[in-house]
C-alpha cells in the first residue's frame, strides 16, 4: 500500500533534482501523472506512473500579456477571473501550451471605459505593463461604436482637426462611417464620457462602444468572452 506525497517529493525521489526544480518541471506542465499533466507539486500521488514529457525543462515561466474580447457591463476584476482554460480561443489554440501560472498575477493595462466592450489587456510582463502607461497617453485606441443618427462628412472632418462644444475643447479623433449604423473612430488616450461627448458633438446617440485596437495591436478575430495569447511579434 503506497502512502499518498507531493508530486514534488516523488518527482525529487525520481529525478534525484531539488524541491525548486521539481516545482518548476510541474508549474511548466512538463509533469504527467497516469499521463495527465499535472501543474500542482502539492498534488497527492500514490502508485499512479509519474514522468516528464520530453523537452522538459526546470526553468521559471516566461510572463504573458493576454488578450480579452470583453463582454460589455463586465469590470476588469471579473474580466480577470473569466480568463481560463475553457475561454482560449479556439482559433488561437493552435502551437500555444496554456498553463494555469499564465493565469496568477494578471495586470489589467488601459482599462476599458465603464459600459463598453472590446479589446481588454492582461499582462505579467513588467516591461509590457512600463512601455504601454509610458506611451499610453500617444497610443491611439480604435473603436467601432453603434449610433443612432446621422452626421455630415464635414462634422467629421472637423473632428481631426479639432473642434469645440460647449467653449470646452474636444479631443482630435479620426473619424469614418463603418455602414450606416456603425462609427470607426481612432482617439488618442481618450477620457471616460469623451467618446459618448463626441457623438453628441456629431449629433449622434452613441448606443454601444468596442474597442479593437490599442495601439500596434488589435485584437483580431475573437469571440466575446474568449481571450489569446500576444504574440511574439506584436508591439503596442
Amino acid at each position: 500500500m503506497y502512502e499518498p506525497v507531493r508530486l514534488s517529493k516523488r518527482l525529487i525521489e525520481q529525478l534525484g533534482c531539488s524541491r525548486r526544480e521539481a516545482e518548476l518541471y510541474i508549474e511548466g506542465g512538463w509533469v504527467t501523472v497516469d499521463g495527465v499533466v499535472i501543474e500542482q507539486p502539492q498534488f497527492k500521488v500514490e502508485s499512479q506512473q509519474v514522468a516528464l514529457l520530453p523537452g522538459a525543462r526546470a526553468e521559471s515561466l516566461e510572463p504573458v500579456t493576454l488578450l480579452l474580447n470583453q463582454p460589455a457591463g463586465m469590470d476588469s476584476e471579473t474580466a480577470r477571473s473569466s480568463l481560463n482554460m475553457a475561454t482560449l480561443s479556439e482559433a488561437h489554440r493552435e502551437g500555444v501550451r496554456p498553463l494555469h501560472g499564465h493565469f496568477a498575477r494578471l495586470n489589467c493595462l488601459a482599462p476599458l471605459e465603464r459600459g463598453a466592450s472590446g479589446l481588454q489587456v492582461f499582462t505579467q510582463d513588467w516591461r509590457v505593463t512600463r512601455k504601454v502607461e509610458a506611451d499610453l497617453r500617444r497610443l491611439e485606441q480604435e473603436y467601432i461604436i453603434e449610433v443612432r443618427g446621422q452626421a455630415t462628412p464635414q462634422a467629421l472632418e472637423r473632428l481631426a482637426r479639432g473642434a469645440t462644444r460647449n467653449d470646452r475643447e474636444l479631443p482630435r479623433a479620426k473619424a469614418s462611417w463603418q455602414n450606416e449604423t456603425h462609427l470607426r473612430l481612432a482617439i488618442k488616450h481618450p477620457q471616460p464620457g469623451q467618446i459618448s461627448e463626441l457623438c453628441a458633438y456629431l449629433r449622434l446617440e452613441m448606443l454601444s462602444l468596442r474597442r479593437i485596437r490599442l495601439g500596434g495591436v488589435s485584437m483580431g478575430k475573437l469571440a466575446l468572452g474568449q481571450w489569446r495569447y500576444l504574440a511574439g511579434s506584436e508591439r503596442f
